[in-house]
């Protein structure tokens, strides 16, 4: 049998949600002065750098790109970022992913920002697919979707026109 290819999101629907996402953000920390914006890669980066474009263009809100390298296959591995953690103590950190499915590499990306000191930490995602297995939730989603365990979510962000797809 063939694989279907269901689009959860369409391009212009995607481009609507990262606005969105980034006013939610702006709106949450209205009164900071710095934001650091924490994306997983591969996916979770692209997005990140999508929504700080957004945020860029709407708040005076210094925001500040880090990029997340987690071994989503054995998320113990130590955790690499972009940004040392001296430049995102006491601040204020949006941590994003593109789909949120169980929960595990959110919750390892949580644990590594908390070494230190933090003003507000939330959590971004542009699909939350409600099968968590750790207690960890988006602050901001773009959509959530109820699948089956056995249904992939595949994001496109790397090339135009962007899409979000079940199979």
């Amino acid at each position: 049998m063939p694989l279907v290819k269901n689009t959860i999101l369409t391009h212009k629907e995607i481009e609507h949600k990262i606005k969105r996402i980034a006013y939610q953000i702006y709106e949450s920390n209205a009164n900071e002065s710095e934001l650091i914006i924490a994306g997983v890669e591969s996916n979770g980066y692209l997005l990140a750098r999508k929504i700080k474009t957004q945020l860029d263009k709407i708040s005076d809100i210094k925001s500040i790109l880090c990029k997340v390298t987690i071994d989503k296959s054995n998320p113990l591995n130590p955790i690499n970022t972009s940004l040392v953690p001296k430049d995102y103590t006491n601040k204020s950190i949006v941590l994003i992913d593109d789909v949120l499915n169980s929960g595990s590499t959110l919750i390892y990306g949580i644990k590594h920002f908390l070494d230190v000191p933090l003003k507000q930490f939330k959590t971004a995602v542009l699909v939350n697919r409600n099968h968590k297995k750790f207690p960890v939730k988006a602050d901001f989603k773009g959509i959530s979707l109820s699948t089956s365990l056995f249904e992939h979510v595949h994001v496109n962000l790397n090339k135009k026109p962007y899409e979000a797809y079940l199979d």
